[in-house]
Protein backbone atom coordinates (compact mmCIF):
# COMPACT_ATOMS: atom_id res chain seq x y z
CA UNK A 1 0.00 0.00 0.00
CA UNK A 2 1.30 3.44 -1.37
CA UNK A 3 0.86 6.79 1.03
CA UNK A 4 0.55 10.18 -0.67
CA UNK A 5 3.26 12.47 -0.24
CA UNK A 6 1.42 14.50 2.60
CA UNK A 7 0.16 11.30 4.50
CA UNK A 8 3.67 10.26 4.78
CA UNK A 9 4.91 13.63 5.52
CA UNK A 10 2.19 13.19 8.57
CA UNK A 11 3.87 10.17 10.24
CA UNK A 12 7.08 11.38 9.71
CA UNK A 13 6.25 15.12 11.16
CA UNK A 14 4.26 12.23 13.91
CA UNK A 15 8.21 10.78 14.83
CA UNK A 16 9.38 13.92 15.52
CA UNK A 17 11.67 14.28 12.42
CA UNK A 18 12.18 17.97 10.63
CA UNK A 19 9.59 18.47 7.73
CA UNK A 20 8.37 21.23 6.18
CA UNK A 21 5.51 23.07 7.53
CA UNK A 22 2.11 23.45 5.28
CA UNK A 23 -1.02 21.34 4.74
CA UNK A 24 -3.54 19.57 1.97
CA UNK A 25 -6.13 20.93 0.43
CA UNK A 26 -9.12 19.85 -1.65
CA UNK A 27 -10.39 23.56 -2.75
CA UNK A 28 -8.14 26.75 -4.27
CA UNK A 29 -9.68 28.57 -0.91
CA UNK A 30 -8.44 25.90 1.21
CA UNK A 31 -4.49 26.24 -0.55
CA UNK A 32 -5.23 29.83 -0.16
CA UNK A 33 -5.85 29.61 3.75
CA UNK A 34 -2.79 27.34 4.00
CA UNK A 35 -0.88 29.67 2.37
CA UNK A 36 -1.79 32.52 4.61
CA UNK A 37 -0.90 30.25 7.92
CA UNK A 38 2.68 29.46 6.29
CA UNK A 39 3.77 33.10 5.33
CA UNK A 40 6.05 33.32 2.55
CA UNK A 41 6.23 31.68 -0.37
CA UNK A 42 4.83 28.05 -0.92
CA UNK A 43 4.99 24.79 -3.53
CA UNK A 44 1.40 23.29 -4.30
CA UNK A 45 2.20 19.39 -4.91
CA UNK A 46 -0.61 17.45 -6.66
CA UNK A 47 -1.16 14.78 -4.65
CA UNK A 48 -1.88 11.87 -7.35
CA UNK A 49 0.79 8.11 -6.47
CA UNK A 50 2.38 8.19 -9.83
CA UNK A 51 6.06 9.98 -10.85
CA UNK A 52 6.91 12.81 -12.93
CA UNK A 53 4.87 15.37 -11.13
CA UNK A 54 6.79 17.93 -11.75
CA UNK A 55 6.92 17.62 -15.42
CA UNK A 56 3.38 17.69 -16.07
CA UNK A 57 2.77 21.01 -14.49
CA UNK A 58 1.69 19.39 -11.17
CA UNK A 59 4.73 21.01 -8.80
CA UNK A 60 4.67 24.97 -8.54
CA UNK A 61 5.62 27.76 -6.50
CA UNK A 62 3.54 30.74 -5.31
CA UNK A 63 4.98 33.70 -3.48
CA UNK A 64 1.26 35.06 -2.36
CA UNK A 65 -1.31 33.50 -0.68
CA UNK A 66 -3.71 34.83 -3.38
CA UNK A 67 -1.14 33.02 -6.06
CA UNK A 68 -1.63 30.10 -4.12
CA UNK A 69 -5.16 29.90 -4.74
CA UNK A 70 -4.38 30.46 -8.36
CA UNK A 71 -1.84 27.35 -8.41
CA UNK A 72 -3.99 25.18 -6.58
CA UNK A 73 -7.34 25.91 -9.31
CA UNK A 74 -4.77 25.19 -11.98
CA UNK A 75 -3.61 22.11 -10.60
CA UNK A 76 -7.00 20.70 -8.70
CA UNK A 77 -8.30 18.90 -11.16
CA UNK A 78 -5.46 17.98 -13.50
CA UNK A 79 -4.83 14.79 -15.03
CA UNK A 80 -1.61 13.01 -14.64
CA UNK A 81 -0.61 9.95 -16.17
CA UNK A 82 -4.70 9.32 -16.01
CA UNK A 83 -5.17 9.99 -12.15
CA UNK A 84 -7.25 13.29 -11.35
CA UNK A 85 -5.60 15.34 -8.78
CA UNK A 86 -7.92 15.87 -6.01
CA UNK A 87 -5.40 17.10 -3.51
CA UNK A 88 -2.56 19.52 -3.21
CA UNK A 89 -0.15 19.59 -0.58
CA UNK A 90 0.15 23.49 0.61
CA UNK A 91 4.35 23.52 2.23
CA UNK A 92 7.00 25.95 2.23
CA UNK A 93 9.31 26.60 -0.27
CA UNK A 94 12.67 27.01 1.82
CA UNK A 95 16.10 27.53 -0.05
CA UNK A 96 18.82 24.69 0.83
CA UNK A 97 22.13 24.13 -0.33
CA UNK A 98 22.66 20.45 -0.79
CA UNK A 99 20.34 17.52 -1.94
CA UNK A 100 20.83 14.51 0.28
CA UNK A 101 19.12 10.59 0.02
CA UNK A 102 18.36 8.60 2.55
CA UNK A 103 15.77 5.57 2.74
CA UNK A 104 15.08 2.38 4.85
CA UNK A 105 14.10 -1.18 3.09
CA UNK A 106 13.89 -4.56 3.51
CA UNK A 107 16.92 -6.50 2.14
CA UNK A 108 15.57 -10.06 1.72
CA UNK A 109 19.00 -11.04 0.68
CA UNK A 110 20.69 -10.07 3.89
CA UNK A 111 17.26 -10.75 5.69
CA UNK A 112 17.62 -7.23 7.42
CA UNK A 113 16.51 -3.61 7.72
CA UNK A 114 18.91 -1.69 5.69
CA UNK A 115 19.39 2.02 5.33
CA UNK A 116 20.47 3.44 2.48
CA UNK A 117 22.42 6.72 1.74
CA UNK A 118 23.51 9.39 -0.72
CA UNK A 119 25.31 12.36 -0.94
CA UNK A 120 23.26 12.69 -4.41
CA UNK A 121 20.40 13.36 -3.28
CA UNK A 122 16.85 14.67 -5.36
CA UNK A 123 16.92 12.08 -8.60
CA UNK A 124 15.50 8.38 -8.48
CA UNK A 125 18.08 6.07 -6.55
CA UNK A 126 18.20 3.09 -9.02
CA UNK A 127 19.72 5.97 -11.84
CA UNK A 128 22.35 7.15 -9.25
CA UNK A 129 23.02 2.85 -8.72
CA UNK A 130 23.22 3.11 -12.55
CA UNK A 131 25.11 5.56 -13.03
CA UNK A 132 27.88 6.42 -10.02
CA UNK A 133 26.95 3.22 -7.29
CA UNK A 134 30.07 4.76 -5.10
CA UNK A 135 27.84 7.15 -4.53
CA UNK A 136 25.20 4.72 -2.71
CA UNK A 137 26.33 3.70 0.97
CA UNK A 138 24.48 1.12 3.19
CA UNK A 139 24.16 -0.37 6.74
CA UNK A 140 22.11 -3.01 7.97
CA UNK A 141 20.21 -2.88 11.43
CA UNK A 142 21.05 -5.34 13.96
CA UNK A 143 17.93 -7.46 13.75
CA UNK A 144 17.54 -7.68 17.46
CA UNK A 145 18.98 -4.25 18.78
CA UNK A 146 17.93 -2.61 15.75
CA UNK A 147 19.87 0.19 14.27
CA UNK A 148 22.32 1.46 16.72
CA UNK A 149 23.38 5.20 17.06
CA UNK A 150 26.71 4.43 16.02
CA UNK A 151 25.77 2.82 12.87
CA UNK A 152 24.09 6.00 11.88
CA UNK A 153 26.48 8.36 12.28
CA UNK A 154 29.02 5.97 10.53
CA UNK A 155 26.19 6.50 7.57
CA UNK A 156 26.36 10.34 7.77
CA UNK A 157 30.04 10.11 7.76
CA UNK A 158 29.51 7.93 4.55
CA UNK A 159 28.16 10.36 2.48
CA UNK A 160 30.55 13.03 3.66
CA UNK A 161 28.48 14.81 6.69
CA UNK A 162 31.70 15.43 8.79
CA UNK A 163 29.91 17.95 10.83
CA UNK A 164 29.42 16.82 14.33
CA UNK A 165 26.05 18.29 14.56
CA UNK A 166 25.09 17.75 10.80
CA UNK A 167 26.12 14.25 11.63
CA UNK A 168 23.82 13.60 15.04
CA UNK A 169 21.39 15.19 13.16
CA UNK A 170 21.21 13.16 10.27
CA UNK A 171 21.64 10.03 12.87
CA UNK A 172 18.74 11.16 14.81
CA UNK A 173 16.75 10.99 11.31
CA UNK A 174 17.86 7.41 10.36
CA UNK A 175 16.50 6.32 13.67
CA UNK A 176 13.38 8.01 13.07
CA UNK A 177 12.95 6.17 9.37
CA UNK A 178 13.93 2.62 11.23
CA UNK A 179 11.45 3.08 13.92
CA UNK A 180 8.61 4.11 11.39
CA UNK A 181 9.81 1.27 8.85
CA UNK A 182 9.32 -1.14 12.01
CA UNK A 183 6.38 -0.05 14.08
CA UNK A 184 4.02 0.74 10.91
CA UNK A 185 4.86 -2.66 9.15
CA UNK A 186 6.65 -0.52 5.98
CA UNK A 187 8.07 -2.34 3.14
CA UNK A 188 9.70 1.23 2.33
CA UNK A 189 10.33 4.67 4.43
CA UNK A 190 12.23 7.43 1.70
CA UNK A 191 13.11 10.34 1.86
CA UNK A 192 14.22 12.60 -1.30
CA UNK A 193 15.64 14.88 -0.71
CA UNK A 194 16.78 15.14 2.56
CA UNK A 195 18.22 18.97 2.16
CA UNK A 196 20.79 20.79 4.17
CA UNK A 197 19.85 24.31 4.71
CA UNK A 198 21.62 27.50 4.75
CA UNK A 199 21.95 27.13 8.60
CA UNK A 200 23.27 23.76 8.09
CA UNK A 201 20.21 21.96 9.36
CA UNK A 202 18.81 18.91 7.68
CA UNK A 203 15.15 18.86 6.38
CA UNK A 204 12.64 15.76 4.82
CA UNK A 205 11.81 17.87 1.44
CA UNK A 206 9.43 14.95 0.35
CA UNK A 207 9.07 11.67 1.43
CA UNK A 208 7.33 8.76 0.64
CA UNK A 209 6.48 5.38 2.70
CA UNK A 210 4.88 2.05 1.00
CA UNK A 211 2.82 -0.77 3.88
CA UNK A 212 2.92 -4.35 3.53
CA UNK A 213 -0.18 -4.98 2.89
CA UNK A 214 0.14 -8.25 5.03
CA UNK A 215 0.38 -5.84 8.57
CA UNK A 216 -2.47 -3.78 7.52
CA UNK A 217 -4.22 -5.57 10.17
CA UNK A 218 -2.26 -4.36 13.23
CA UNK A 219 -3.02 -0.81 11.92
CA UNK A 220 -6.75 -0.32 11.02
CA UNK A 221 -5.80 3.56 11.05
CA UNK A 222 -3.29 3.19 8.15
CA UNK A 223 -5.50 0.88 6.36
CA UNK A 224 -8.20 3.49 6.27
CA UNK A 225 -5.61 5.80 4.55
CA UNK A 226 -5.64 3.72 1.45
CA UNK A 227 -6.45 5.79 -2.11
CA UNK A 228 -7.77 3.02 -5.06
CA UNK A 229 -7.43 5.14 -7.18
CA UNK A 230 -4.35 4.58 -9.10
CA UNK A 231 -5.03 0.10 -8.94
CA UNK A 232 -5.72 -1.96 -10.93
CA UNK A 233 -9.62 -2.60 -10.71
CA UNK A 234 -8.99 -6.09 -10.94
CA UNK A 235 -6.49 -5.71 -7.75
CA UNK A 236 -9.10 -4.06 -6.00
CA UNK A 237 -12.14 -7.37 -6.76
CA UNK A 238 -9.08 -9.52 -5.40
CA UNK A 239 -8.82 -7.78 -2.39
CA UNK A 240 -12.68 -7.71 -1.79
CA UNK A 241 -12.33 -11.67 -2.42
CA UNK A 242 -9.76 -11.99 -0.36
CA UNK A 243 -7.29 -13.03 -2.92
CA UNK A 244 -3.53 -12.21 -3.40
CA UNK A 245 -3.30 -11.16 -7.30
CA UNK A 246 -1.14 -9.23 -9.15
CA UNK A 247 -1.48 -8.73 -12.93
CA UNK A 248 1.12 -9.67 -15.36
CA UNK A 249 1.86 -9.12 -18.87
CA UNK A 250 1.17 -12.11 -20.12
CA UNK A 251 -1.60 -14.63 -21.74
CA UNK A 252 -1.61 -17.55 -19.51
CA UNK A 253 -4.20 -17.19 -16.38
CA UNK A 254 -3.00 -19.38 -13.25
CA UNK A 255 -5.02 -19.90 -10.23
CA UNK A 256 -3.48 -21.98 -7.81
CA UNK A 257 -3.69 -22.49 -3.68
CA UNK A 258 -0.05 -21.18 -1.61
CA UNK A 259 2.34 -18.68 -2.45
CA UNK A 260 5.39 -20.61 -3.67
CA UNK A 261 3.51 -22.98 -5.58
CA UNK A 262 1.94 -20.03 -7.16
CA UNK A 263 5.72 -18.88 -8.09
CA UNK A 264 6.79 -22.32 -8.86
CA UNK A 265 3.90 -22.62 -11.53
CA UNK A 266 5.23 -18.96 -13.17
CA UNK A 267 8.36 -20.56 -13.44
CA UNK A 268 7.39 -24.22 -15.10
CA UNK A 269 5.22 -22.08 -17.80
CA UNK A 270 8.00 -20.23 -18.59
CA UNK A 271 10.35 -22.97 -18.43
CA UNK A 272 7.96 -23.93 -21.55
CA UNK A 273 7.84 -21.08 -23.18
CA UNK A 274 4.73 -19.62 -21.83
CA UNK A 275 4.19 -15.95 -20.06
CA UNK A 276 2.02 -16.07 -16.84
CA UNK A 277 -0.71 -13.20 -17.21
CA UNK A 278 -0.51 -12.50 -13.29
CA UNK A 279 0.26 -14.32 -9.64
CA UNK A 280 -2.81 -15.13 -8.28
CA UNK A 281 -2.93 -16.95 -4.95
CA UNK A 282 -6.57 -18.57 -3.40
CA UNK A 283 -4.65 -19.53 -0.81
CA UNK A 284 -5.88 -22.29 2.31
CA UNK A 285 -9.04 -23.93 2.14
CA UNK A 286 -10.55 -21.65 -0.69
CA UNK A 287 -14.42 -22.25 -0.70
CA UNK A 288 -16.44 -22.48 -4.30
CA UNK A 289 -17.23 -18.62 -3.89
CA UNK A 290 -13.49 -17.60 -3.55
CA UNK A 291 -12.53 -19.85 -5.80
CA UNK A 292 -15.52 -18.42 -8.50
CA UNK A 293 -14.19 -14.92 -7.93
CA UNK A 294 -10.97 -15.61 -8.90
CA UNK A 295 -11.54 -17.46 -12.26
CA UNK A 296 -13.96 -14.41 -12.83
CA UNK A 297 -11.02 -11.97 -12.16
CA UNK A 298 -8.54 -13.87 -14.38
CA UNK A 299 -11.22 -13.74 -17.26
CA UNK A 300 -11.85 -10.48 -16.85
CA UNK A 301 -8.57 -9.58 -18.14
CA UNK A 302 -8.92 -9.24 -22.47
CA UNK A 303 -4.97 -10.59 -22.62
CA UNK A 304 -5.45 -14.18 -21.26
CA UNK A 305 -6.06 -17.21 -23.84
CA UNK A 306 -5.68 -19.74 -21.38
CA UNK A 307 -6.09 -20.72 -17.32
CA UNK A 308 -4.09 -22.96 -15.43
CA UNK A 309 -5.66 -24.09 -12.74
CA UNK A 310 -2.90 -25.76 -10.17
CA UNK A 311 -4.49 -27.03 -7.12
CA UNK A 312 -2.47 -29.17 -4.58
CA UNK A 313 -4.94 -29.59 -1.77
CA UNK A 314 -4.17 -29.98 1.61
CA UNK A 315 -6.74 -27.78 3.79
CA UNK A 316 -7.98 -26.62 0.30
CA UNK A 317 -10.61 -29.26 -0.91
CA UNK A 318 -10.38 -30.87 -4.49
CA UNK A 319 -14.51 -30.71 -4.44
CA UNK A 320 -14.53 -27.37 -2.93
CA UNK A 321 -12.61 -25.75 -5.65
CA UNK A 322 -14.13 -27.69 -8.55
CA UNK A 323 -17.45 -26.63 -7.79
CA UNK A 324 -16.08 -23.26 -7.86
CA UNK A 325 -14.55 -23.73 -11.14
CA UNK A 326 -18.00 -24.97 -12.49
CA UNK A 327 -20.04 -22.21 -10.52
CA UNK A 328 -17.62 -19.53 -12.49
CA UNK A 329 -17.54 -21.02 -16.03
CA UNK A 330 -21.74 -20.56 -15.15
CA UNK A 331 -21.43 -16.80 -14.76
CA UNK A 332 -18.43 -15.72 -17.18
CA UNK A 333 -18.90 -14.10 -20.40
CA UNK A 334 -15.76 -15.40 -22.18
CA UNK A 335 -14.30 -19.05 -22.43
CA UNK A 336 -10.81 -19.73 -22.80
CA UNK A 337 -9.14 -23.08 -22.94
CA UNK A 338 -8.49 -24.30 -19.18
CA UNK A 339 -6.06 -26.72 -18.10
CA UNK A 340 -6.41 -28.53 -14.82
CA UNK A 341 -4.22 -30.36 -12.40
CA UNK A 342 -6.13 -31.33 -9.07
CA UNK A 343 -4.46 -33.29 -6.48
CA UNK A 344 -4.38 -34.20 -2.95
CA UNK A 345 -7.55 -33.98 -0.48
CA UNK A 346 -10.35 -35.28 -2.36
CA UNK A 347 -9.19 -34.71 -5.95
CA UNK A 348 -10.84 -37.81 -6.96
CA UNK A 349 -14.33 -36.20 -6.32
CA UNK A 350 -13.24 -32.68 -7.63
CA UNK A 351 -12.31 -34.67 -10.88
CA UNK A 352 -15.84 -35.92 -11.14
CA UNK A 353 -17.22 -32.93 -10.89
CA UNK A 354 -15.39 -31.09 -13.27
CA UNK A 355 -15.73 -34.26 -15.92
CA UNK A 356 -18.47 -32.40 -17.50
CA UNK A 357 -16.96 -29.23 -17.65
CA UNK A 358 -14.85 -29.65 -20.88
CA UNK A 359 -11.35 -28.68 -19.02
CA UNK A 360 -8.32 -30.24 -19.97
CA UNK A 361 -6.92 -32.65 -17.10
CA UNK A 362 -3.07 -32.54 -16.20
CA UNK A 363 -1.18 -35.19 -14.10
CA UNK A 364 1.69 -33.24 -13.34
CA UNK A 365 2.52 -29.79 -13.20
CA UNK A 366 5.28 -29.99 -16.29
CA UNK A 367 2.29 -31.53 -18.29
CA UNK A 368 -0.28 -28.78 -17.16
CA UNK A 369 2.34 -26.31 -18.05
CA UNK A 370 3.03 -27.67 -21.37
CA UNK A 371 -0.71 -28.53 -22.28
CA UNK A 372 -1.81 -24.87 -21.59
CA UNK A 373 1.41 -22.62 -23.56
CA UNK A 374 0.15 -25.14 -26.67
CA UNK A 375 -3.61 -23.87 -26.33
CA UNK A 376 -2.59 -20.50 -25.55
CA UNK A 377 -0.31 -20.16 -28.72
CA UNK A 378 -3.09 -22.01 -30.74
CA UNK A 379 -5.81 -20.10 -29.76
Amino acid sequence: MKLHEYQARDILERYGLPVTGGGVASTPEEARRIAEQIGGRVVIKAQVQVGGRGKAGGVKLADTPAQAEEVARQILGMDIKGLTVEKVLVAEAIDYEKELYLSAILDRGSKRIVLIASAEGGVEIEEVAKTNPQAIKKIAADPMLGLLDFQARELAFAIGLNDAKQARQFAAIASGIYRIFVENDASLVEINPLVIRKDGSLQALDSKILLDDSGLFRHPDLAALRDTAGEPEAELRAREADLTFIKLDGDIGCMVNGAGLAMATMDVIKLFGGEPANFLDIGGGANAQKVAAALNIILSDPNVKAVLINIFGGITRGDEVARGIVAALEQVERRVPMVVRLVGTNAEEGARILADAQLIPAASLAEAAQKVVEVARAA
